[in-house]
C-alpha cells in the first residue's frame, strides 16, 4: 500500500484517556473523523487480543471509508479483522515487534505497514528494505510524553527535521509523534512531517471533536 505524502492529523487511541470524560474510544474516534481526521491507529497495550480485536472492528465499522484504520503492534489482530472483511488497513510496528518484512509478507502488497523509527540506524535499515515494505514512519518522540513511559530522548523540532531528512531518500513519509500539540503543527510540517500523530491532545480533551478540528485546521487539510 502506498502511503499518501499528506497524512495530516493521525489519531492514536488511548482508552484510559478517552474514558476520562465518558467519551470512550469509539466516541473519540467518531468525533475526530467527523472533524476531518483521516488516519486512526487503534492502540491498547493492556487489553487481551480478543478485546483489542473487538475494539478494532468497532472502530473500523464506525468510520467506514472515511478514515484509514490500523492496529498498533498486533499483526494477529489486523489479520483476523481483515480476514473477516473489516476495513482494517494493516499495522503499525515498533522496533521490538515482528519484522516489517514478515508483516508485509503475510499482509500482502495492498495492506499498510507502518514502523516506528527515531535514529539514523533505524533509517539505514529502512533504506535497505525493498521499496514498498514500509508505508509510513512514526518519528519521535517530539516532546516528552506520559502516554509512552519508555520513550527515547525527545527529538524536538530540529531533531525531527534531521530524521525526516535522512528518511527522504527512502521515499517513506514521516509522521511526528510524542507530545504533539496545536503549536507544533506548523513547525513540524515545515520540518518535513507528512502528518502529526496525536494521542492526549484529542483523547484527553473534554471536546475531542473540537480539539481534532483545531489540529486539522492548523494542518490545513479542510
Amino acid at each position: 500500500m502506498t502511503a499518501s505524502s499528506d497524512i495530516g492529523v493521525y489519531l492514536v487511541t488511548d482508552g484510559v484517556l478517552a474514558d476520562r470524560h465518558g467519551t470512550g474510544v469509539l466516541g473519540v474516534v467518531r468525533a475526530a473523523v467527523d472533524a476531518g481526521v483521516r488516519f486512526v491507529q487503534v492502540r491498547d497495550k493492556e487489553s487481551s487480543a480478543r478485546d483489542l480485536l473487538a475494539l478494532t472492528v468497532a472502530v473500523a465499522d464506525a468510520v467506514g471509508t472515511r478514515a484509514t484504520v490500523v492496529v498498533d503492534d498486533r499483526l494477529d489482530v489486523a489479520l483476523v479483522a481483515r480476514r473477516d472483511g473489516h476495513r482494517v488497513a494493516g499495522v503499525h510496528l515498533g522496533q521490538s515487534d515482528l519484522p516489517v518484512e514478515a508483516a508485509r509478507a503475510v499482509l500482502g502488497p495492498d495492506a499498510h505497514v507502518g514502523l516506528t523509527a527515531n535514529t539514523p540506524a533505524h533509517l539505514d535499515v529502512v533504506a535497505g528494505l525493498p521499496r514498498g515494505t514500509v508505508d509510513l514512519l512514526g518519528v519521535g518522540v517530539v516532546h516528552p510524553t506520559t502516554t509512552k513511559a519508555d520513550h527515547p530522548p525527545a527529538l524536538g523540532h530540529d531533531g525531527f527535521a534531521r530524521i525526516a531528512g535522512l528518511a527522504r531518500p527512502t521515499g517513506v513519509p514521516c509522521v511526528a509523534i510524542g507530545g504533539v500539540g496545536l503549536d507544533d503543527v506548523a513547525p513540524l510540517r515545515a520540518a518535513g512531517a507528512a502528518g502529526v500523530a496525536v494521542v492526549s491532545g484529542i483523547c484527553a480533551a473534554a471536546d475531542p471533536g473540537a480539539a481534532a478540528a483545531a489540529l486539522v485546521d492548523a494542518w490545513g487539510t479542510r
